[in-house]
């Protein structure tokens, strides 16, 4: 009897994994013909080249600028310290403190100093920012923590920092603004240089009703070659790009499986763009991606 209760539980066992596989193969088949049409999806506008996954004391990675071949500055959120990141040796190979904890959220670089931008628009300066001799000064500009400042380029042919707002402008709900700060006089013109307008035609696919949703910038970056200004939003993964005058030129939409939560951005010197990621369910990274018709 014992013997024939265990043979019925096996055979039970076998038809129930049997029906379970069944129902797993149609489900899993689904599965990847959704993701393969998603990845032809987004292969149209962009191709990701090289993926570097960054160590766990860069989780919160909010920005990156380019220094050298495989080489970047780094800041996070919480930490005060520049991290200077060889990608191709997979490490950090300098820490810069320059401060306490804090909100740091972008950073440029110019020569040998270094700028670091907290999200109340308070901005770091480090001279000399990778010798012994390092000089560190602060200035303000005329944002709050309610402008919620996540950006920060240096503009080399006009000797500037670049930062955009990311929650409430200066201005209108309906506009984003890019604004300048010469670092002759590192006061900040409160006139912006350029205006994203939230309503323009070709952001209709994203616009939200609170209309300062539809696109919020957590980077910038200056194309080396064309000058072309590009902005990554983070919440809702998206990389614009506008000319000089503030014409926006495309809009290209972003696998949010690819990028999860992307927060800086950056070029190399011969115009390769790269996209950091902070850590959600998978590491954070550095991403090269290569723009069609970009």
């Amino acid at each position: 009897m014992k013997i024939i209760k265990s043979n019925i539980t096996a055979l039970i066992t076998v038809i129930c994994g049997i029906v379970l596989l069944a129902f797993q193969i149609p489900v899993t088949k689904s599965l990847v013909e959704k993701s393969n049409k998603i990845d032809a999806k987004f292969a149209k506008f962009y191709a990701i080249q090289n993926t570097y996954l960054l160590p766990e004391v860069l989780n919160e990675v909010s920005g990156i600028t380019w220094l050298s071949s495989n080489v970047f500055a780094c800041v996070q959120d919480e930490s005060g310290t520049i991290y200077i990141y060889d990608v191709e040796q997979d490490k950090v190979i300098n820490k810069i403190k320059f401060a306490n904890s804090g909100d740091y959220e972008g950073i440029a670089i110019n020569g040998n100093d270094a700028y670091v931008v907290k999200s109340d628009g308070l901005i770091y300066e480090i001279k000399n920012y990778e010798s012994d001799s390092l000089k560190v000064s602060k200035f303000k500009t005329p944002f709050e923590s309610k402008n919620n400042i996540e950006s920060l380029v240096f503009d080399q042919q006009n000797n500037r920092l670049l930062t955009a707002t990311k929650d409430n402008d200066l201005g209108d709900k309906h506009i984003k603004g890019i604004y300048q700060i010469p670092l002759d006089t590192k006061k900040m013109n409160e006139k912006s240089i350029v205006n994203i307008d939230l309503k323009a035609k070709i952001l209709k696919k994203f616009q939200h009703k609170k209309i300062e949703k539809t696109f919020n910038p957590s980077d910038i970056a200056i194309h080396p070659k064309t000058k072309n200004i590009y902005v990554i939003d983070g919440k809702d993964p998206k990389l614009l790009i506008l000319n000089s005058k503030g014409q926006i030129l495309k809009v290209f939409e972003l696998d949010k499986r690819k990028f999860a939560q992307p927060e800086g951005i950056t070029f190399s010197e011969d115009g390769r763009l790269y996209i950091s990621n902070e850590a959600t369910d998978e590491s954070a990274n550095i991403l090269e991606v290569q723009l069609r018709n970009g």
